[in-house]
């Protein structure tokens, strides 16, 4: 018991561990959004285009979060307008511009070398490297999040489910949608640290699809697969120290049991929920249940 608790005696520990929660409650909210409208590649792909800018930061010694996140976030508009567009598939297009951005970092960091945060830190995540000032930002990000889905959780309600229809009720379709970019891309950015860009996607995924196979109403589903996220954040930045493996290793491991036992729970059927499609369109001011 008491090797149990031997870490928490190390302040780095106990940042790292409120970091990981945090991180993971954060993106278990946000994976909401993503997995109900079907945008998991997303996900995936701008935790890689992040790191181009997260490379040219490294490179010219430019500030982490200034210069990743104008990156991060003009990315995530690119990628939205991308998936938007009916001219070419999305996923082809979105694989390209993503790999291409991730591939420019790496190539980077090679010719001229890092001058910043570890790359190591930077694509598996790592205890080690979370700073105050790391935590700080998380947890403000974390804040400015809970902030846009409270304030804005009807118009976030209504594009998710049928942006066609929300857009001919008044709802500014793409003034939502690049709100919810930039918390996406925020989110990514500063929880690269602690999960890692290579996992990062799988904590966004993996909590939200558990949750979906949980309950059918929206709001459970958001309570849940943040506390799901923040749960596998913990207990992976434990399970982390104690296996001396790569933090963002760990807790999406622990996501992955997570799910398997939910899913052994549940039985098989129930997963299907999370490749359907958005019920029949409704208003923003009903209560929604989804199928």
């Amino acid at each position: 018991m008491w090797d149990l608790l031997d870490p928490y005696s190390y302040e780095f520990f106990v940042k790292g561990v409120v970091a990981a929660t945090l991180a993971g409650a954060l993106c278990g909210l946000v994976g909401v959004f993503i997995v109900l409208r079907g945008m998991s590649y997303i996900g995936h792909g701008l935790s890689h285009a992040i790191f181009g800018g997260f490379a040219a930061c490294s490179v010219v010694g430019a500030n982490y979060y200034v210069g990743a996140g104008a990156w991060g976030l003009g990315s995530a508009l690119a990628i939205n307008a991308i998936s938007r567009s009916r001219r070419i598939g999305a996923d082809a297009a979105i694989g390209v511009v993503t790999t291409a951005s991730f591939a420019l970092g790496v190539a980077m960091i090679s010719i001229w070398g890092s001058r910043g945060a570890s790359f190591d830190a930077a694509l598996f995540g790592s205890i080690l490297g979370i700073s105050p000032t790391d935590l700080w930002v998380l947890t403000g990000v974390t804040v400015f999040t809970v902030g846009v889905v409270v304030l804005r959780y009807r118009a976030l309600l209504f594009t998710t489910f049928d942006p066609e229809v929300a857009g001919a009720s008044g709802v500014k379709v793409a003034r939502t949608d690049a709100l919810l970019m930039l918390v996406l891309s925020l989110s990514i950015l500063t929880t690269l640290n602690v999960i890692g860009v290579t996992l990062v996607a799988a904590t966004l995924v993996i909590p939200a699809v558990v949750a979906r196979m949980l309950t059918n109403s929206f709001a459970h589903m958001l309570v849940l697969s943040t506390a799901i996220g923040a749960t596998c954040g913990f207990v992976g930045m434990n399970l982390s120290y104690h296996l001396d493996v790569p933090s963002g290793t760990t807790i999406v491991l622990t996501g992955a049991a997570v799910f398997l036992l939910v899913l052994a729970g549940t039985g098989g059927r129930r997963l299907s929920r999370t490749a359907r499609s958005a019920p029949a369109p409704v208003r923003p001011e009903e209560t929604v249940s989804l199928p």
